[in-house]
């Protein structure tokens, strides 16, 4: 798509098509962003910066031959780039979950390069070791140069590990020539001084994240993890409050072309109603309407709990200042000129959709392991059992209550920074083995709640158990070598258990029996079966 836009604009010349052209430039960048894509996000972001300083306005078009055979670089180098990381794309891609599936697809291999100094060997097979623990493939290489990496498989991250903490000119080359030749991989440099120039030259040779010496290991096995938890983002949706017709075709047609859901209402009375129907996470609001203008719609909505920081962005042909400066200062957010640039329109909604989402999302995310928190969890599982009693099929839901053996031990003899590692040790494993689709919560303390949608109670047995076993086989590191743990769990499902809260009682009830059986097992439960107790002594 891409590059026949670009062929048309090359062609024929006109504004419009290179306003096409960049718009399908940044849709592409977002689509590699959500793959995570580094080095294809780098090149598009790269080629779009190019194509908006040539943006203008329509008299500057055609641009120049000069110019259309920089672009056409630009782009031909993009296409390649894609070509040789396309298979490496497709195969990163986490499975489509299915209901009751003959047996699950819990976890694929993922490649990862290891480049260490010889000084650092003894990181690099501790880091190894746990990689493999999570069902990564590791090949470990040196800093010389090895032609017969490029001809392997492309890898999904490559860790370099050097001698010391400023890069030499031979090691930037080495990483700019493994940057050149894996432009899909990410790039992730350990122990780096906590400056900004060591660290802007290592992101100029093509590192995409750099990792201070004492925040390793457990800022790499989050960064590489992140990576294979890539999930496709809800379509962002855009209300539009705009009597216009005109001005709302063009808005839609705008916002359509980057994937975004848009409403219209043309009547500003019916906005309260829209929102609670449409439910968007942003509002282009006219500054000047029928009934009363877009600041009195902006200033009722900031008096509600439930829209008090949905973004606002005005759309007028104002010009004077201070109106806009009176107007953002009663509610909006930002305020773009009619007639407005469809490509600075489509970055504004993206970027204030983005940051109201990541907002949205750190008030239900645990800040230590990044799983849902307590509330979040009951929550998602409540409408989970509702979307599964809904279903027009009998459809099983599985849950499973986790909790670390011994977890106050480990804190008394290591130290809490040590009982936090082994709290993500489990929550990385967790998300490492389970699906997209499935619920993953840190209920509080050491403790997990997992929900496995469309799985039987034997098959969700089953994939627990031999996460319990990989969990008591993963070293954790401490100042005086490593550590193993090991946890407990209880188990129940629908429909035998048919409520959210007595799903997590009776699993909670058999997860207690596995404790008093001798822990580091996992119990099944059944509504009535194990009587629950409030309090439970290691």
């Amino acid at each position: 798509m891409l590059q026949k836009r670009w062929a048309r604009y090359a062609a024929q010349g006109r504004f419009e098509q290179f306003i096409e052209f960049a718009i399908a430039v940044n849709s592409l960048a977002e689509y590699f962003n959500r793959l995570r894509l580094p080095g294809l996000v780098r090149l598009c972001e790269g080629l779009e910066n190019a194509a908006l300083a040539r943006l203008g306005e329509e008299g500057t078009h055609p641009v120049s031959a000069q110019e259309i055979s920089m672009l056409q670089r630009q782009v031909d180098a993009l296409a390649g780039a894609v070509a040789t990381s396309r298979n490496v794309a497709a195969a990163r891609r986490m499975p489509e979950a299915v209901a009751a599936p003959a047996d699950i697809d819990w976890i694929k291999p993922r490649s990862v390069w290891m480049i260490a100094a010889p000084e650092k060997r003894g990181m690099a097979h501790a880091l190894t070791e746990q990689l493999q623990f999570f069902g990564f493939k590791v090949s470990e290489h040196g800093w010389e140069n090895d032609h017969g990496m490029v001809e392997t498989e492309r890898p999904l991250a490559v860790l370099f590990i050097p001698a010391s903490d400023i890069a030499t000119a031979s090691e930037s080359g080495r990483i700019a020539g493994i940057r050149a030749a894996c432009p899909a991989s990410q790039l992730i440099y350990l122990g780096v001084e906590s400056e900004i120039e060591p660290i802007v030259a290592l992101m100029r040779a093509g590192i995409d994240i750099t990792i201070a010496a004492e925040d390793q290991p457990a800022m790499v096995l989050n960064c590489i993890l992140d990576l294979v938890q890539t999930n496709e983002q809800e379509q962002y949706r855009v209300l539009v409050v705009e009597d216009s017709r005109v001005a709302v075709a063009l808005i839609r047609r705008t916002l359509s072309q980057h994937g975004i859901s848009t409403h219209a209402i043309h009547d500003p009375g019916k906005l309260l109603d829209a929102l609670e129907s449409y439910k968007p996470d942003l509002v282009l609001m006219d500054m000047y309407m029928p009934r009363f203008n877009g600041v009195e719609a902006t200033r009722v909505l900031r008096q509600m709990a439930a829209y008090n920081s949905l973004p606002v962005v005005y759309l007028s042909g104002e010009s004077a200042v201070g109106m806009q400066v009176e107007a953002l200062r009663l509610g909006g957010d930002q305020f773009l000129m009619k007639p407005f640039n469809p490509v600075l329109l489509a970055a504004v909604v993206k970027t204030r959709i983005e940051r109201f989402r990541e907002v949205r999302r750190s008030t239900r995310l645990d800040g230590l392991t990044g799983l849902l928190n307590h509330t979040a969890a009951k929550s998602r599982l409540k409408a989970m059992v509702e979307e599964a009693a809904a279903a027009t099929a009998e459809s099983p839901l599985t849950v499973a209550m986790i909790d670390i053996d011994h977890f106050k031990s480990i804190n008394d003899a290591y130290g809490h920074p040590v009982g936090d590692q082994v709290i993500r040790g489990l929550a990385w494993l967790l998300k490492g083995r389970l699906r997209s689709v499935d619920l993953i919560g840190r209920y509080g303390g050491e403790e997990f709640l997992v929900a496995l949608p469309g799985v039987t109670k034997d098959k969700a047995l089953s994939a627990i158990d031999r996460i319990r076993r990989d969990f008591s086989g993963l070293p954790h590191m401490h100042q005086g070598g490593t550590l193993h743990a090991t946890f407990s769990a209880g188990i129940a499902s629908l429909p035998e258990v048919d409520t959210a809260a007595a799903l997590t009682e009776v699993a909670d009830g058999a997860l207690l029996q596995a404790k008093r059986l001798g822990r580091n097992r996992v119990e099944v439960g059944q509504d009535g079966l194990f009587p629950i107790y409030s309090v439970f002594s290691e």
